[in-house]
């Protein structure tokens, strides 16, 4: 445990000093973001597998080919890079803020120090549980909603008058199915039906098919198929974008504790609050009822938690003071 001074006047310093010591605590932040970055460059595959699991489980629902292109040769290099850093400064936040504690911690009174123990944590439990929804729940049902708008365009239909009410259940010897067959052969093929994929069965190992699929022209007039860049750099600005909106507690408390808003006021002007969170769902997500629902519900209740944690939690019963209102 570090030894903190119990009043900022036994911890002065020139200016210099201070300078030396800011210094210094940039170093050693760097200690743990820089190695972690190359360690986790190595894993970069894994973690650009996991940032696109969301898509890939919406472009099979909708029959869309699972892939991605990169337009440049360095393209999907640089993307592991950064998705690498990302990834270092995010694992190594801990780490960059108790070298930020250390620089202005002893330059807080006691009492105050106690605000900061509170706020911290609090912050980190509320951006695990921003970046979880927006995973979990959030990014999928966003993508879902635009690429079945992207999806509903169909292409001209090319059609053939037979003159023979017969119908027909393949093409040739390749027959056209509504379900994948349970039990393929190796080199099967059929077409899907109604999305429109050409698919056949390939090895993988023993007893284990890969399905290789393409799809059909004339199914839909658009062709869904993202650039890796854009995609990653979409989902990382939602992850970032809920992150801080879930910040809206500690905001509010912030805000009661020096005296602008309180808690009678919060509570008086909760159909306002309500108006503004409706907006700043419908800025942020497709323009449908569902994703706007999807995210109202969490900002409004992040508005009443911080009414709960500013009335339980004051700030003269955090200080110990009375005074400290």
């Amino acid at each position: 445990m570090v030894h903190m001074p119990s009043h900022p006047d036994l911890y002065r310093m020139a200016f210099g000093d201070h300078l030396d010591e800011l210094r210094r605590r940039l170093i050693y932040g760097l200690i743990a973001p820089i190695p972690l970055a190359m360690a986790l460059f190595f894993m970069g595959d894994l973690l650009l597998e996991w940032l696109l699991i969301p898509l890939q489980t919406v472009q099979e629902a909708y029959g869309f080919p699972r892939q991605l292109q990169v337009l440049s040769p360095p393209e999907f290099l640089v993307m592991k890079i950064k998705v690498s850093i990302i990834g270092a400064l995010v694992l190594s936040l801990p780490w960059l803020l108790w070298q930020a504690w250390l620089f202005i911690g002893p330059g807080l009174f006691p009492r105050e120090r106690r605000f900061v123990h509170f706020l911290l944590p609090g912050s980190a439990i509320l951006v695990l549980a921003g970046t979880s929804l927006m995973y979990y729940v959030m990014l999928p049902l966003m993508l879902e909603v635009l690429m079945s708008i992207g999806g509903s365009l169909p292409a001209p239909a090319t059609l053939i008058e037979t003159g023979n009410a017969a119908t027909t259940t393949g093409l040739g010897s390749l027959p056209i199915l509504e379900a994948m067959p349970e039990a393929p052969t190796a080199g099967s093929a059929w077409v899907l039906m109604p999305q429109g994929l050409l698919q056949i069965a390939v090895p993988e190992s023993e007893g284990v098919f890969r399905v290789l699929q393409l799809p059909l022209e004339g199914s839909n007039a658009i062709s869904q198929i993202f650039r890796l860049t854009s995609y990653v750099n979409f989902v990382l600005i939602l992850l970032a974008g809920i992150a801080i909106a879930f910040q809206m507690p500690l905001v509010i408390v912030l805000l009661g504790w020096t005296g602008i808003v309180s808690v009678k006021g919060l509570k008086a002007n909760r159909k306002w609050a309500l108006l503004v969170c409706s907006l700043v769902a419908a800025i942020t997500t497709p323009a449908d009822v569902i994703s706007m629902v999807f995210m109202l519900i969490p900002l409004y209740c992040l508005y009443e938690l911080g009414i709960l944690l500013l009335q339980f939690v004051p700030a003269s019963r955090l200080a110990g003071d009375a005074d400290a209102r």
